[in-house]
């Protein structure tokens, strides 16, 4: 059932088609992302075996690495709302498509060129940044063999945007864990020097990394080489044959939603600086529910993944209804996800924290009750991050992604984390005010997304490809 249906089915009919649809779209990627997310944490997980020291080194690593990496997943993601717009408005267009995907490429290799030179000189940022010198020594080398896999990992999101916006999401689910499985494999070989290998240490988890996203890229590329209904698009014919106005169109597209994501992630890292301010038992106990926050997260992600497409087809073949109908049921199972998961936070706190602590240890005592506190504002904090980001891949399929960045600048940096900070210091709530900052920049900028939807029919004028 395709959104730019209507015809004369009964509306409930449509509806329960469309849940169907955004069911059988969002649940692949909800999965994928949970294997990306997997991936990452069986990094941290053998890490530890290295040694508190290592564990630590990786840590700064993977968060300054994630901070320009995430500025470029942005540019990338713009392919997937572009994509889907044009299948709806053509559902046979291949040019078009083919255009996409080629500049979503390029684009990807030329933003990767200054990610790699910052990462290059990662120990140097770290050092200035006022981080420990042997610490920020171990992290450089980390970051020097995992710089390699920014570029595999973008252009293997390009094509994961491509099989999405034909609805086919599946395959990167396929590919993600058994990227996962062999990221466990590589790591134990090269960190330990298993099975012939020199032991690495650090740096063999990141050369384990860049293996694994080059395979990823590898078997999406193989996977849409071979498949009959991706091979007549020929996504590699050509493909130095430059696009600028493409170009240029996913540039207009993707830098509001680096922009978004980059306000959105550092509120985190800001937010986790505060906490060590406080004391370390409120560092660890913010580290714990925000890992609880970000597993739940992964829904909501995939939906957001998901109602862009669903809207993009809609919006390309000029059917409101079709996508007022893909909004709004994804929004609604965002929401209400959250919602339960939220219910989950309150009722039974000790199970989820007990994955991660020891909860009959007396000395872990002051940890747990912080953390418990922390799930409770972690509940109400789930149902608006839920609502923001279904309605930000709402209004994206809408091409609408200027405007929402202002919001995420505005409701992250303007009231989540000054009140935050407020809250903490000024009026002694300490980490529960740095939660409550937290909640109130999110619904604020739920707030904002979902009225900015409820404008939508003046947002959406058709779109012109050839200069999108």
């Amino acid at each position: 059932m395709s959104a730019i249906e209507t015809g004369a089915r009964a509306p409930e009919n449509l509806w329960r088609d469309e849940i169907r649809a955004t069911l059988a779209l969002a649940w692949p990627m909800v999965l994928t992302n949970l294997g990306q997310t997997a991936m990452t944490a069986t990094d941290v997980m053998m890490m530890g075996r290295l040694g508190p020291d290592t564990l630590a080194a990786g840590a700064l690593g993977s968060n300054l690495y994630f901070m320009p990496l995430v500025f470029g997943l942005g540019l990338m993601l713009a392919t997937s709302p572009m994509m889907a717009t044009e299948l709806g408005r053509k559902h046979n267009s291949v040019r078009d498509i083919r255009r996409t995907v080629r500049q979503g490429l390029w684009l990807a290799v030329l933003i990767s060129l200054p990610i790699w030179v910052f990462l290059w000189n990662g120990e140097a940022v770290l050092v200035a940044m006022g981080q420990d010198p042997a610490l920020s020594h171990q992290a450089g080398v980390y970051m020097r063999w995992l710089q390699w896999a920014v570029l595999p990992f973008y252009g293997y999101i390009v094509l994961r945007s491509f099989i999405s916006a034909l609805e086919r999401p599946g395959w990167a689910l396929v590919i993600v864990f058994l990227a996962v499985a062999g990221n466990v494999l590589l790591n134990w070989t090269f960190m330990f020097g298993n099975l012939g290998a020199p032991a690495m240490g650090i740096a063999g988890s990141g050369f384990a990394t860049t293996i694994s996203s080059l395979l990823m890229f590898a078997g999406m590329s193989l996977v849409i080489l071979k498949e009959r209904k991706f091979r007549r698009y020929r996504l590699f014919g050509r493909f130095w044959r430059a696009d600028w106005p493409r170009f240029k169109g996913l540039l207009r597209l993707g830098m509001p939603i680096a922009g978004i994501l980059a306000f959105e992630v550092t509120i985190f890292n800001a937010a986790a600086l505060f906490m060590g301010l406080i004391d370390a038992a409120s560092l660890a106990a913010h580290a714990i529910a925000i890992q609880i926050a970000s597993i739940s997260f992964m829904v909501p992600l995939g939906l957001n993944q998901a109602v862009t497409v669903r809207v993009g087809l809609a919006h390309g073949a000029g059917n409101p209804e079709g996508v007022s109908r893909a909004g709004w049921t994804a929004f609604v199972m965002g929401v209400g996800f959250m919602a339960l998961m939220g219910l989950v936070m309150i009722l039974l706190p000790h199970m989820l924290i007990s994955a991660f602590i020891d909860v009959s240890d007396p000395s872990n005592g002051h940890v747990i009750e912080l953390a418990v506190s922390f799930l409770a504002f972690a509940a109400l904090f789930q149902i608006f991050d839920g609502a923001q980001a279904v309605a930000a891949g709402m209004l994206r399929g809408l091409h609408d992604t200027k405007v929402p960045m202002i919001y995420a600048a505005l409701g992250y940096w303007g009231i989540g984390l000054p009140l935050g900070a407020l809250l903490a210091f000024r009026f002694g709530f300490a980490g529960v005010g740095i939660w409550m900052g937290l909640s109130s920049g999110l619904a604020a900028v739920a707030v904002l997304l979902l009225a900015r939807w409820l404008r939508r029919d003046r947002l959406a004028p058709p779109v012109n490809f050839s200069q999108a």
